[in-house]
Parts: structure tokens; C-alpha cells; sequence
């Protein structure tokens, strides 16, 4: 998880500010974590407490409600009758890392995902996005290759991950939506070659910046095994001390 919420939190300061270079601050003082962070977090707590998905979202979403969170979502989360609504967007995808390390096996992961998008974005366009994420993470962590996960991102979800970072940079805009997300956030992953590399990548595309970060962020941690320690001192000094709890309670549970 602290992938992702590395991603979210590099990213934050340059959604709306779009850079197209690697080249850049990685910690500024507008870095913060956004709704990303808040909503994986609310995810490992429910997988955590064996809590609904539902209660927990809208529960961090009212404690943390300027997070940056879209409009629809954001009537859901207070919502006294909260319902799905169609979404494709990538709100299913940047959240759904614990469910990728709480199961130990592919189609669990693959149901469990679902049920975490389809809350809110039962589309299937937005249950699909946090499948592939959640499928690529899995992969990632139980030791397939770069080639292997590629294959069966491509061949499972009919992603285009052929493309370069090079091309799709000049052309690329702000595209909220996993179909025009998600596969650039596996690519930058791909092509990484560390852990800050793909977050590095990730954002040098422009766009939704750090939701693309936070989704390569979340692979390549469980590709290269760590979020490197100077990244970690920084994420925790900017996250609430129970989110820290959460994460590191998680931690013992599922990766102990």
C-alpha cells in the first residue's frame, strides 16, 4: 500500500500542473496525499475488520471529506441509501491495492476486486480497471516477470500495453477514466526500472497524475519489493497517524 500512497502523494502537486519530464522534485511542500491514500486505506481497514466495503469508504470519506474526491462520489459518500452508479472511472483502480495481498489466490483476488469497485463503479469498465491492477500487483508479488504479467494483462483485460511512455507522453491529456488510465499506469511500470522510476514515469505522462502514480506505484512495489526508505520517511510525515496504524497492522497480517 505504500506504493500506492507514494504515488498519490509524488503526484499530488502536479494533477492539474502536468510535467512531461522524469525530471523533477519528488517532494515539494504542496505534496500531500489526496483521496487515493484515504480510499486504499479505507479498503485494507474493511479487509482488515472484515468490514463492508461500503461502510468503510463512506466512513473515511466523511472523516477526510477534502481529499479531492469527485462529485458523484463524493454524494455517495453521504449518502444515506449509497448506491452504484455506473462509474468507469479510476477511483475503482487507485484503490483496490490490499485486496491484491489479502488473498492468496488469482480468482479470489479477481472477485474480491470487483466487489471493492462495484460499490460504486460497477461499469464494467471501472470492475475491470481495478482487476487489472489488482491482477498486475498479484503478479507482481508472487514472482512473475515483467514479460509474464504484460502477457496476462494484455490477453485478460485487452489492454494495448505495446505502447512507450515516449509516445503516449507528447499526446496525452487528462483522462480520469481506467480505459485511458489505467493501462498507461501498467506501462510505466513495464518500462521502470526501480521503484522511483515508475512513479517518476508515471507522472512525466501528464493527466490524472497522481492516480496514474499511485496505480504504478502500487505494482511496482510488490514487483521490486520495498518502497525505498527515503520516500517511506517522507510518505509517513505527511500521513495521519492512523493511517499509518491501518497500514502497518495490515502489514503484519497479510505480508507478516
Amino acid at each position: 500500500m505504500y506504493g500506492a500512497i507514494a504515488g498519490d502523494i509524488i503526484g499530488s502537486p502536479y494533477e492539474g500542473f502536468n510535467i512531461k519530464t522524469t525530471e523533477f522534485e519528488l517532494f515539494r511542500n504542496r505534496s500531500r496525499f489526496t483521496d487515493d491514500t484515504v480510499l486504499t486505506v479505507a479498503i485494507a481497514d474493511a479487509l482488515l475488520s472484515n468490514k463492508d466495503y461500503t461502510s468503510k469508504l463512506q466512513e473515511y470519506g466523511r472523516k477526510y471529506p477534502n481529499a479531492g474526491y469527485g462529485g458523484t462520489f463524493y454524494k455517495w459518500i453521504f449518502s444515506d441509501n449509497p448506491q452504484p452508479y455506473k462509474s468507469w472511472g479510476n477511483g475503482s483502480a487507485m484503490r483496490v491495492s490490499p485486496v491484491a495481498y489479502a488473498f492468496d489466490n488469482l480468482e479470489t483476488v479477481l472477485n474480491e476486486a470487483e466487489k471493492s469497485a462495484a460499490v460504486t463503479h460497477n461499469h464494467p469498465e471501472g470492475v475491470k480497471g481495478a482487476q487489472a491492477i489488482a491482477t498486475a500487483i498479484f503478479l507482481a508479488r508472487t514472482g512473475k516477470s515483467k514479460s509474464e504479467i504484460k502477457s496476462y494483462i494484455q490477453n485478460t483485460f485487452s489492454y494495448d500495453l505495446a505502447r512507450s511512455i515516449d509516445k503516449i507522453r507528447p499526446e496525452y491529456t487528462f483522462d480520469v477514466s481506467c480505459q485511458g488510465s489505467v493501462p498507461e499506469a501498467i506501462i510505466a511500470f513495464l518500462e521502470s526500472k526501480d521503484f522511483e522510476h515508475a512513479v517518476r514515469l508515471a507522472i512525466s505522462i501528464g493527466g490524472d497524475s497522481d492516480t496514474i502514480a499511485a496505480m504504478a506505484g502500487s505494482i511496482a512495489e510488490a514487483f521490486y519489493g520495498e518502497v525505498p526508505g527515503f520516500i517511506l520517511k517522507e510518505l509517513k510525515m505527511r500521513l495521519p497517524d492512523e493511517f499509518i496504524e491501518v497500514i502497518e497492522k495490515f502489514r503484519e497480517r497479510f505480508l507478516g
